[in-house]
């Protein structure tokens, strides 16, 4: 008996008939001159289309804190977008840039999956538009600039041992994470220097959250390279080193929205790339509003689960933007909850309702999350074939006791056909119009206190615990003005907690927070709890080993 062979990503998506980006984007109204092609299947749109008034309404994809099982939380994007376009709904997907550096090690690919991708994908994976350059070469233009600067006198008194100002790659190297530069005859102040990876750039969040063309300048500005030698430990900005106009030169069209396509042949904004841990996760702002203006419904993801993407683009981007989400799609897997509940991954195909039901409360807590910001949500469960009828029995029932939707999706197998039944909940909920958005915090309110509340009421920690050089970052920040802006908090994904091994809802415990500092251009500060790399390391196996290029110039391994 012959098995059917399933194709890999990257083959399906080879063997799409793509439109050409001209005719997607008459889908939104938009003409062969309101657009910049980048060839046949790519474009930039213009910056102005951000400003005009939203029409659109705006649904959140996130997911319960992700595990070895997967979730699909990008996948299930794609196809929910699929599927609102097939029921007649003139829906547009918002979706993130992916990072070289995860493409090549452990991930293969970020653009969807299955029958559910975004389109072309070997393009979006790789050097795409050429966004993730330009942001890396206006983050290499400041770093040279500030030891240039050091190199012919210092003026400004920029202490070289209190520089926060790191280099960039868009690759996972760890031997990058501390280095000695400036070594020898002539070649600069000698110093310590460290490398983050682009999405841990603050251009990259600031290119996210930047509003317009003027912004972006204001925000590259107010990014802090370091501080004074001074007793008033006065910050140095990139605009006292006279980079900022440079700076925006070389991100002028990074800046603007990349109109791409999903596999279903509808259109897809898919911009910027800010890590889910130690910045906001979430695609760009102007890309949302830009979407908000040509569609009717807009699907947009946040990075990892709600515990930190979802909370991010609530209390961070939707604030930043003046976003009104009003709809919420909670993905799961059935594998992935099995795993919370204590299943050992070598064991998740087989049919276990005893460790279903442990995990069924890390689901609850999701939920939770999401609703508390005022946000109607569905649940969506990613099928596979694996998943028993008993399982998917007992998260139906969960989720009737719990008063909150479900539908099974099966959109990497089928593409949008296999989210019509999700979409139609999502549908439901925006027209039940029960959506009353509001941040989880005020601004206003100290660093500490912003800390705590989002510890307790997301995480459900019973507190925080601030380690000393931590509290005296908060004391400067405050006392820079940087007290009254949104916290950005960088722990593990894998856990409620800052303990990346402890699963499910995890109960008495208490975050510690080891690291504060300020992301003065992005409009942040970032609070670090645990163990978080912004430079990561390839794995034994990276994907990089079992990608090439055929004779006939195709790609093989991308996935």
């Amino acid at each position: 008996m012959s098995q059917t062979v399933v194709p890999s990503d990257i083959e399906i998506a080879q063997q799409a008939r793509m439109r050409p980006i001209v005719d997607v984007a008459a889908d939104l109204g938009l003409s062969a001159d309101d657009i910049d092609q980048y060839g046949r299947y790519k474009a930039k749109l213009p910056l102005e289309l951000a400003s005009r008034p939203p029409r659109g309404r705006l649904v959140l994809v996130t997911a319960i804190s992700p595990t070895p099982a997967g979730e699909g939380k990008s996948t299930v994007s794609v196809g929910l977008t699929q599927a609102l376009r097939r029921l007649g709904t003139d829906a547009i997907l918002c979706m993130r840039e992916p990072s070289l550096g995860p493409v090549f090690g452990m991930k293969g690919g970020a653009a969807g999956g299955g029958y559910a991708q975004v389109l072309p994908m070997d393009d979006i994976n790789l050097h795409f538009t050429g966004d993730f350059h330009a942001i890396a070469s206006a983050h290499a233009l400041l770093s040279a600039m500030m030891d240039n600067h050091l190199y012919h006198g210092n003026a400004l008194r920029l202490d070289t041992k209190r520089i926060t100002w790191p280099r960039t790659i868009d690759m996972n190297d760890r031997a990058l994470r501390s280095a000695l530069i400036g070594v020898g005859v002539g070649n600069g102040i000698v110093r310590e220097e460290r490398w983050v990876i682009i999405p841990a750039s603050e251009i990259m969040a600031i290119l996210a959250l930047a509003s317009s063309a003027s912004d972006l300048e204001s925000r590259l500005g107010n990014i802090m390279v370091g501080a004074a030698t001074d007793g008033s430990r006065t910050p140095v900005r990139a605009r006292d080193l006279g980079a900022t106009g440079a700076m925006s030169l070389l991100l002028k069209d990074a800046l603007r929205p990349n109109l791409v396509q999903t596999l279903e042949g509808g259109p897809a904004l898919v911009h910027a790339g800010p890590f889910g841990n130690i910045a906001h996760g979430c695609n760009s702002l102007v890309a949302t509003r830009t979407a908000l203006a040509l569609g009717d419904v807009v699907v947009t993801e946040a990075g990892f689960g709600s515990d930190l993407g979802a909370e991010k683009f609530f209390d961070i981007k939707c604030r930043a933007g003046g976003l009104l989400p009003e709809a919420a799609v909670l993905v799961a897997t059935i594998r992935s909850l099995k795993m919370q509940g204590g299943a050992v991954k070598s064991a998740l195909d087989l049919e276990d309702v005893q460790a279903l039901g442990r995990g069924l409360p890390h689901l609850a807590h999701h939920v939770a999350n999401v609703r508390q910001f005022g946000v109607p949500v569905v649940i969506a469960i990613n099928r596979r074939l694996s998943d028993s009828d008993t399982e998917l029995q007992l998260v139906h029932d969960f989720a009737e006791r719990a008063g909150v939707r479900v539908a099974l999706c099966d959109v990497w197998a089928r593409g949008g056909a296999g989210g019509e039944t999700l979409a139609q909940e999502v549908l439901a909920l925006l027209d039940g119009r029960t959506a009353d958005f509001h941040p989880l915090y005020d601004s206003a309110l100290p660093i500490r206190e912003k800390i705590e509340l989002i510890a307790k009421r997301v995480y459900g920690a019973d507190g925080v615990d601030i380690v000393p050089a931590a509290q005296r970052s908060i004391d400067y920040l405050e006392s820079i003005g940087l007290g009254q802006t949104p916290v950005c908090m960088a722990k593990t994904q894998y856990s409620l907690t800052d303990d990346p091994s402890r699963l499910g809802v995890p109960r008495g415990f208490r975050i510690t927070v080891n690291e504060v500092y300020g992301s003065a251009g992005a409009g942040f500060v970032v609070a670090k709890a645990g163990d978080i790399m912004t430079m990561p390391g390839l794995s034994r196996s990276p994907a990089a080993e079992r990608m090439t290029l055929r004779p006939d110039g195709t790609i093989e391994g991308l996935s």
